[in-house]
Order: structure tokens, then sequence, then C-alpha cells
């Protein structure tokens, strides 16, 4: 609920267009996380490998802002955390910027 709004001129330009075929719903995330049937599944940097994960049937899936990550509140209501492996040979990478992380997971949960 205490988002930028849907609307707003940035949102728009960044979706280039996807914003006609995305369901936008303004809920209580806590409130909602809580009563749900789904498998709550956090990113997180010790989590399960993304790889080797098995995904269960119905899931949210809760990427946290870059800067701050998750609420406390929200991260409470995790089941599940994964996480995108660190590849090479120096493993300095220590992070990364939200829409790539999302774009990895959501290719990799929903290509099998």
């Amino acid at each position: 609920e205490d988002t930028v709004d849907f609307y707003n001129p940035k949102v728009i330009q960044a979706t280039m267009g996807s914003f006609t075929r995305v369901n936008i719903v303004y809920t209580d995330l806590v409130e909602y996380l809580s009563k749900t049937e789904n498998v709550n599944i956090g990113t997180d940097m010790d989590g399960e490998n993304i790889y080797t994960f098995e995904k269960p049937e119905k899931i949210n899936l809760i990427l946290g802002n870059e800067g701050n990550g998750m609420r406390p509140e929200t991260e409470k209501l995790l089941q599940k955390c994964i996480s995108i492996p660190r590849f090479g040979k120096s493993q300095s990478t220590e992070s990364l910027n939200v829409s790539m992380a999302a774009g990895i997971i959501l290719g990799q949960l929903f290509s099998k």
C-alpha cells in the first residue's frame, strides 16, 4: 500500500508497455503473506541455491529493496530462502540489482 503509484510516469516508462498485461493489486503485504496458502519464498545471500531448489507448486516470490533488503515484518513470514550462487574464482559479487535477480530467478523457476 505504501509503494509508488502504478501510473507514475517513471513506472509506466520502465514497464515498456507491459503495464497493460499485468494485474496490479494494492494490499497490505504482511496481511496477504500471513494468510496465503502459497509458500512464501524470499531472496537471501545465504539461501538455497536456485539451480538445485525444488520449487513448490504455488509460491509467492518476495524480493527485497536493493538498498535495504526486505522489511523485518515481511522477512518473518518467509518459509524458504533462495539465492543465486556466485560463479568464477573471485566470488566477489556482493549482490545484483533487483530486476536482474528477478529475471534470473523467474527464468530458472519457470523453465522447468
